[in-house]
């Protein structure tokens, strides 16, 4: 993007929420965004991956410095759309201003359905997987300074989206650099669990992302340095334990957190180590 710096050398948030990306795969179409009433960027997005209009929320460091790239922690919904149940990670990490601590991006995509990070195998409004890595990902790396490399692409989730998170990652290693997860069922071996069934519909669909299986046809891939961080619990700590003792058995390194025991939910308190582990 062309000309995002002001005279004094202080990248401009106004100028930045004036960008536009169009995509000509018909992928989809990224709308210029607005600040929201909690200062977040907001984009709006039409895509075919997706079931009507989707969003793309923006938290930037109040200050970005000329010619840098700043990592983007991608803060990956449990809910669809606009809901809200389990808390709001974006504004979790506003609230710390984790934004401002760590010099980082911070990106909040919605989904139209329940986000599993799949792709349906009949439905086209339900490709997640397709509209994250065509869409959500390009127009942030088009539209903001940040660092379009693994290194620079973090993944952060709990519950569904932990899943979603390490699934990315194991998924397209070439594409993200580190993923975190707290909480997530992540040995699940059978579609149809927590609302999984609409987005994978078949279990032939989900053998394609099953970690657990997934994880040892990539353990080559990932034994190098320590990218999945496995953190603490509120309902999921077997799952957490067994994909601990299955990562020790690939010889797979990872982060890996036992506790605390924190209510399910964005706002409990594991949020900020999360993004410390992920920028270590």
């Amino acid at each position: 993007m062309a000309n995002r710096v002001q005279p004094g050398g202080i990248v401009s948030i106004a100028v930045l929420a004036c960008s536009s990306v169009s995509y000509a795969d018909d992928a989809g179409w990224v709308h210029p965004a607005a600040r929201d009433e909690q200062g977040f960027l907001i984009h709006e997005v039409e895509s075919p991956f997706q079931a009507g209009k989707t969003q793309i929320r923006v938290l930037v460091p109040n200050e970005l410095a000329p010619a840098r790239s700043y990592p983007t922690i991608y803060v990956l919904p449990v809910e669809a759309a606009g809901e809200n149940r389990y808390g709001d990670g974006l504004l979790e990490i506003k609230k710390h201003d984790l934004h401002n601590r760590h010099a980082a991006i911070f990106v909040a995509p919605t989904f139209s359905h329940l986000p599993w990070y799949a792709d349906h195998p009949s439905e086209p409004t339900i490709r997640q997987e397709s509209y994250f890595l065509t869409v959500v990902v390009p127009a942030v790396d088009k539209t903001y300074p940040v660092l379009a490399e693994p290194s620079g692409r973090l993944l952060l989730g709990f519950s569904k989206s932990g899943w979603g998170a390490w699934s990315l990652l194991v998924r397209h290693p070439d594409v993200f650099g580190r993923a975190a997860a707290w909480d997530a069922p992540l040995m699940m071996e059978r579609a149809g669990a927590f609302g999984s069934g609409e987005i994978f519909a078949t279990q032939e669909n989900f053998k394609q992302y099953q970690l657990s299986s997934a994880l040892g046809e990539k353990a080559a891939v990932l034994g190098d340095r320590k990218r999945l961080i496995l953190m603490g619990h509120g309902g999921f700590q077997q799952d957490h334990r067994r994909m601990h003792a299955l990562l020790d058995e690939l010889k797979i390194p990872h982060e890996y957190r036992d506790g605390p025991l924190r209510k399910h939910d964005w706002h409990s308190g594991w949020v900020s180590e999360a993004v410390e582990l992920l920028l270590r």
